[in-house]
């Protein structure tokens, strides 16, 4: 086996009972919950694993919960004394992946997504923009429409997933029009997302400057293993790097399908994906399907990555 890449899910991956299991039965991951109730000022603990499930898809919600349930079922997994060779994180999972790497404290982390998913979902006035997943066209088709539908409003490629799903991002009557010459181009579908504002495009510029002021007040450390960016594709060359990173996320393209392959030609061939459910196994399987993914969310799962990557 080659080297392993630990990858953190983003929004949209959470559901009611995330990591209850594991939390009954690793007090390290309880732990994890007890930090993150403390740092919050309330239960999300209570939250996530009871619901309702529409106060946990509100985006301010949301990104604390995900956070909080993936970093518990890590902390089970490095009981097992199992440490990846490099991480990354989709979106908000770059905000676990930086806590694994000991740039970012979970405390500070959990309480920092919170105000994030606040910013973003404040950012847009609901019901003006929006989100659409495009699949089956190349990157370059995709961006050209974007760029042809500008007398419908703003529209943008938000994140490259894998090769054949782009997502879109930005006004509604625009991704309305892209949606429609996209299909006649031969996109195999066009798949309206439900989020609550226009994700990684420049509407978002104003949040990702609310959050540059809250990340000043936290201390980055170095990086104990390499982390990749969403924004560049790229291995994060340096801890001053970190902040602007973060911040520029927010209002720009992710480039997961470039991190996939980017750590695949650093040696790569196992990837474990740390969280509620398999979006970025499937993800990965698209763009390569000669390397090893795994999964823990669950303790079945979670017992399986020990069993494996122990054998090694």
């Amino acid at each position: 086996m080659g080297k392993i890449a630990f990858v953190f899910p983003g929004q949209g991956a959470q559901y009611v009972g995330m990591a209850r299991e594991i939390a009954e039965n690793y007090k390290v991951a309880s732990e994890v919950f007890d930090i993150a109730c403390e740092s919050l000022g309330y239960d999300i603990r209570d939250l996530i694993f009871n619901g309702p499930e529409d106060k946990l898809k509100i985006t301010k919600n949301t990104q604390p919960a995900i956070l909080t349930a993936s970093w518990a079922i890590y902390k089970a997994l490095e009981e097992s004394g199992i440490r990846p060779d490099y991480t990354a994180g989709l979106s908000l999972g770059e905000f676990t992946a930086h806590v694994l790497a000991g740039s970012l404290d979970f405390a500070d982390a959990v309480a920092l997504v919170e105000k994030r998913g606040m910013f973003m979902q404040q950012e847009v006035p609901e019901g003006v923009g929006g989100m659409s997943a495009i699949l089956g066209l190349d990157e370059e088709t995709v961006e050209q429409v974007c760029k042809d539908v500008s007398d419908y409003g703003y529209a943008a490629c938000a994140n490259y997933n894998c090769p054949g799903q782009t997502v879109i991002s930005g006004e509604l009557a625009a991704l309305e029009k892209a949606g429609e010459i996209l299909m006649e181009k031969g996109a195999k579908r066009v798949i309206p997302l439900q989020v609550s504002a226009p994700f990684h495009c420049r509407l978002l510029k104003g949040a990702g400057e609310k959050l540059a002021a809250e990340l000043e007040k936290i201390e980055i450390k170095e990086m104990s293993i390499p982390v990749f960016a969403n924004v560049t594709g790229e291995m994060i060359k340096s801890r001053e790097d970190i902040k602007g990173l973060l911040v520029d996320q927010v209002s720009n393209t992710v480039k997961w399908t470039n991190i996939i392959k980017n750590l695949i030609a650093e040696g790569v061939d196992t990837f474990v994906e740390i969280g509620p459910g398999k979006v970025l196994s499937g993800l990965i399987k698209k763009t390569d399907k000669e390397v090893n993914i795994l999964n823990a969310e669950d303790l079945n799962t979670l017992e399986n990555v020990i069993h494996v990557l122990e054998a090694v």
